[in-house]
C-alpha cells in the first residue's frame, strides 16, 4: 500500500493534509502496523492551542502507548470522535475514517519540512 500522494509525512509517522489554512492529521499505516491493535485513542479536545512539535494526544495499543504530533501550531477545531467509540477505525483506515484531529494552523511553514509519500514510503517500507 503506497501512502497518499497528497499527504506529507513526518518522522514520528504523522500524516498532515492541508487544506487551506486547516490541517487534518492522523498516523499511518507503517505506525499502525507498529502499534498492532490500538485500544484506545485520546486527543486533546477542541480549542486547545496545539505548539508546532507538541502534543495533540495519545493512542493507546496492545503493544504501547504513542504520542501524536502536530508538525504545525495552531487550534483543534475538530476530533474524530468516532475513533472514541472504535479506535479499530485507525487499524483498517488510518489515512481515512482513522484521521485524529484537525487543526487551525496558524503558518504553513513548517508543513515544507515534511517528506512527499515517495520518500516516506522509501524511509518507511511497509
Amino acid at each position: 500500500m503506497s501512502s497518499p500522494s497528497d499527504y506529507r509525512f513526518s518522522d514520528s509517522h504523522e500524516w498532515h493534509k492541508i487544506d487551506g489554512d486547516t490541517l487534518t492529521l492522523g498516523v499511518t499505516q507503517f505506525a499502525v502496523n507498529e502499534l498492532t491493535d490500538v485500544t484506545y485513542v485520546e486527543m486533546q479536545p477542541q480549542g486547545t492551542q496545539v505548539d508546532a512539535g507538541g502534543p495533540v494526544g495519545e493512542i493507546e495499543s496492545v503493544k504501547a502507548t504513542s504520542d501524536v504530533y502536530s508538525v504545525a501550531s495552531g487550534e483543534i477545531i475538530e476530533v474524530n470522535e468516532k475513533l472514541g467509540d472504535d479506535p479499530s477505525l485507525l487499524n483498517t483506515d488510518p489515512y481515512g475514517e482513522g484521521w485524529l484531529v484537525k487543526i487551525r494552523i496558524s503558518d504553513p511553514a513548517p508543513l515544507d519540512g515534511l517528506m512527499d509519500a515517495g520518500t516516506y514510503d522509501e524511509k518507511y517500507p511497509l
